[in-house]
């Protein structure tokens, strides 16, 4: 049966989701070095949570709703192909973007200068709003399923957002665009994820077993995103106490998540 409460909740997940476009303005004002040492940090930390949802949060609870041996192996086709799916966004639609370290966007940037400064705008723009669908998408079909799931999905897109989103506004900063317009296009694009939601709210009443199909193609890509996204940048580390740091914080994420399923 539907229940407002669930909209209601994946409403104001979003929302906070959303707002965290407009972080690009926070890192503007932070000293580059000072910048450096908090996305040295978060980037190692959301890789565990990102891998700990995926594998402790949604790959559980997707083999837990299905309701026969036919759909807990359609549930490992669903996470393949959600795998699959993340791989293309992120390959051929949303390349243009980096976890917010000067070095990237500059080197991006160097890579793209060839190209006209309104497509470069146009293909971020595009490419962000369709992951922030997704966002929406995942985060409703996980409070569609249970509010505990929903809570623990939001805070994993939450921190993969952050560093992501300070990389965009990058790359529109350095591309041409001042601090307003920049800002303003990064705030559209991140509300594709209300679209998303009233996707899958309208879905649910005419499909209801959509969540069997949403929930591991969340896992799924959020498996791809820790596994080829994350975890290939901290490997980057060359020096073994900060790679350390970062392994601890990576620990972290995944405890926060073990904890957050205990606790809720």
């Amino acid at each position: 049966m539907y229940n407002i409460s669930k909209l209601i909740f994946s409403i104001i997940s979003v929302t906070i989701v959303s707002l965290i476009s407009l972080i690009g303005v926070f890192a503007l004002s932070l000293k580059e070095e000072k910048l450096h040492k908090i996305l040295f940090i978060l980037l190692g930390f959301s890789g565990g949570v990102i891998l700990g949802s995926a594998l402790l949060d949604l790959l559980p609870e997707s083999i837990e709703i299905s309701r026969s041996s036919i759909e807990e192996l359609q549930t490992f086709i669903y996470i393949t192909f959600g795998f699959i799916l993340f791989f293309i966004l992120e390959r051929f639609i949303y390349w243009y973007h980096g976890h917010g370290h000067h070095e990237e966007i500059e080197e991006e940037c160097k890579r793209i200068r060839k190209m006209e400064l309104k497509e470069l705008i146009a293909l971020n723009v595009i490419g962000d709003a369709i992951h922030n669908f997704l966002d929406g998408m995942i985060i409703s079909a996980s409070y569609l399923t249970s509010i505990e799931l929903g809570i623990t999905t939001t805070i994993a897109v939450i921190f993969h957002e952050l560093p992501q989103e300070i990389g965009d506004f990058g790359i529109l900063i350095y591309g041409g665009l001042n601090v307003t317009k920049a800002l303003m296009l990064n705030l559209l694009s991140a509300l594709t994820s209300f679209i998303g939601v009233l996707v899958i709210q309208m879905a649910y009443s005419i499909i209801e077993n959509i969540s069997l199909m949403i929930i591991p193609m969340a896992c799924g890509g959020f498996i791809y995103l820790a596994a080829s996204e994350i975890i290939p940048e901290l490997q980057k580390e060359r020096n073994f106490r900060r790679a350390f740091i970062q392994l601890v914080f990576f620990q972290l994420g995944i405890i926060l998540i073990w904890l957050l399923n205990k606790l809720i």
